[in-house]
């Protein structure tokens, strides 16, 4: 969902130590990003970025990398990453250098990262648009999964977790379209004894199961 705008969240996003001022300039090269061969992976549309953070938190062995595409919701999740980094420091911990943001469009992303420069795509609670005219605009439609085909190797994949039923639908058909592997999926996850462990929670995530809504998950590799 997009926040309202927000006066000079461009201008804060652009000084920022957490975001990555030109990603176009990484391709191919964000392990020397990095400085480290660790294995790179990317949320988009990571919102306020609780999960991201505490996913890095849990894996310091990995790389992980937000991509969100509003200035508004990308200053949020820096607010809440200034914050964190602060209670880090204030307790002797290390800060989260294997965490970065990037603010840009997802349609830009082979641009950005280069053939199996990314492990992992997590794709939370992304919007549905709803009308027909707009399927194309879903992260799980055929045409996002041939992009993704170009940033991930063929055995790295995509979880996607939503609670929009008619989505998850919509989802699991195109991975099938797209000659994707569905490799695992539940259409209650909080009750799924297997792919619920060690679930990390995202923020709509805890509001919409708070009301009852059960979650849909799909995890699935390009080949």
């Amino acid at each position: 969902m997009r926040l309202r705008n927000i006066p000079g969240a461009r201008e804060e996003i652009g000084i920022s130590p957490y975001v990555v001022p030109d990603p176009f300039a990484w391709k191919g090269r964000w392990k020397d990003y990095f400085e480290n061969d660790n294995p790179i992976r990317i949320e988009i549309g990571m919102g306020k970025g609780q999960f991201l953070m505490k996913m890095a938190q849990i894996h310091p062995e990995i790389n992980f990398i937000g991509i969100e595409m509003y200035s508004s919701v990308l200053l949020r999740a820096l607010q809440r990453r200034q914050k964190l980094e602060k209670e880090l420091s204030e307790k002797g911990q290390a800060g989260l250098a294997n965490l970065t943001f990037l603010r840009m469009d997802a349609r830009d992303l082979a641009d950005v990262f280069a053939y199996g420069e990314t492990d992992r795509i997590y794709l939370n609670f992304s919007d549905p648009w709803p009308k027909a005219r707009h399927t194309d605009r879903r992260l799980t439609s055929q045409r996002f999964l041939k992009r993704y085909e170009k940033v991930l190797p063929p055995d790295g994949q995509i979880e996607f977790k939503t609670d929009n039923r008619e989505l998850f639908r919509f989802s699991l058909e195109e991975v099938e379209a797209a000659g994707w592997r569905l490799l695992a999926r539940t259409w209650e996850l909080h009750t799924d004894p297997v792919l619920n462990k060690g679930n990390i929670m995202t923020e709509y995530e805890e509001k919409f199961s708070s009301l009852g809504n059960p979650i849909c998950k799909l995890i699935a590799c390009p080949r």
